[in-house]
């Protein structure tokens, strides 16, 4: 299929090569282009100027940028990709945004004879990177059916949940689950390593059991060698627990613990440990 890609960053880059690599013709758009043609001379296909010279003869268009305000940049701003795309089209945005965002890009694309889907992904840069990501969408049925063989050239797992903008709610469930086992780790960390046990032998065991987890086998080891300089940033963990938080506000639920880790990773980020993996939660503790 002819598909553009929006946003060439850590996820970005490596969805768009997997998208080069099954066959398909493909556009990108980044907004510093010496990237995109970085892109262009490792993959082939070829760099659009702007999102919506990107778009003007795609089938399906892919986005991947940094927050609400950047997704309505590249979409409906004066040289978003809305403007030029073909009737029909389809928009599959995997942005980690707001579910209010998501609806209203929906609407503001159905006005226009094309399509929305909120496509957030969990499985980071190693997930990118191996073509191997977990895919949440919101979507009408029929749209989705015709994207999901696309998103599948990058993921191993896709699934409708619901409508629009529960790709979004989806994706906020899994990081508020995330937060919470890192948390859980990290104290069960420092207190083995305070009551002098040799903690990698006691992973091992435990990884086996109903406390095992891929945060435990992933993460685990790399906490105790004290290492976090990879992964999923600090500073994007808390952009992503602030829309779970503001979501919460908006449906009464209560988020207690995601609340109070949320606070602790500002602790890191005053620490200067923004740019270091979520897993760094147990610095706090040592």
């Amino acid at each position: 299929m002819r598909v553009a890609f929006i946003g060439l960053g850590v996820m970005g880059y490596h969805m768009a090569g997997h998208l080069a690599a099954k066959g398909h013709q493909v556009t990108v758009y980044n907004r510093t282009a010496s990237k995109a043609g970085q892109w262009v001379a490792e993959f082939g296909g070829k760099s659009a100027a702007t999102p919506a010279l990107a778009a003007q003869d795609a089938e399906v268009v892919c986005s991947c940028v940094g927050n609400d305000d950047d997704l309505r940049s590249v979409l409906t701003g004066a040289e978003g990709a809305f403007a030029k795309a073909p009737a029909g089209c389809v928009f599959v945005d995997h942005t980690t945004a707001s579910a209010n965002v998501a609806r209203e890009l929906y609407a503001a694309a159905s006005e226009r004879g094309l399509h929305f889907v909120d496509a957030p992904v969990s499985g980071g840069e190693v997930g990118a990177q191996k073509g191997i990501l977990t895919i949440m969408c919101g979507a009408d049925e029929a749209v989705y059916g015709q994207v999901e063989p696309v998103l599948g050239s990058y993921a191993r797992a896709v699934t409708r949940i619901g409508d629009a903008g529960a790709g979004q709610l989806a994706k906020m469930v899994n990081q508020i689950c995330i937060a919470g086992l890192l948390q859980g780790l990290s104290e069960a960390i420092a207190f083995g390593e305070r009551a002098g046990l040799d903690m990698k032998v006691v992973l091992d065991v435990i990884s086996k059991g109903a406390a095992g987890s891929w945060q435990l086998e992933n993460r685990g080891p790399t906490m105790i060698e004290d290492k976090f300089d990879f992964g999923f940033a600090v500073d994007w963990m808390r952009k992503d627990l602030g829309l779970c938080l503001d979501e919460a506000r908006r449906n009464g639920a209560s988020l207690p613990v995601t609340a109070v880790v949320d606070q602790f990773y500002a602790d890191l980020q005053r620490d200067g440990l923004g740019r270091a993996d979520t897993s760094s939660l147990i610095k706090r503790l040592r």
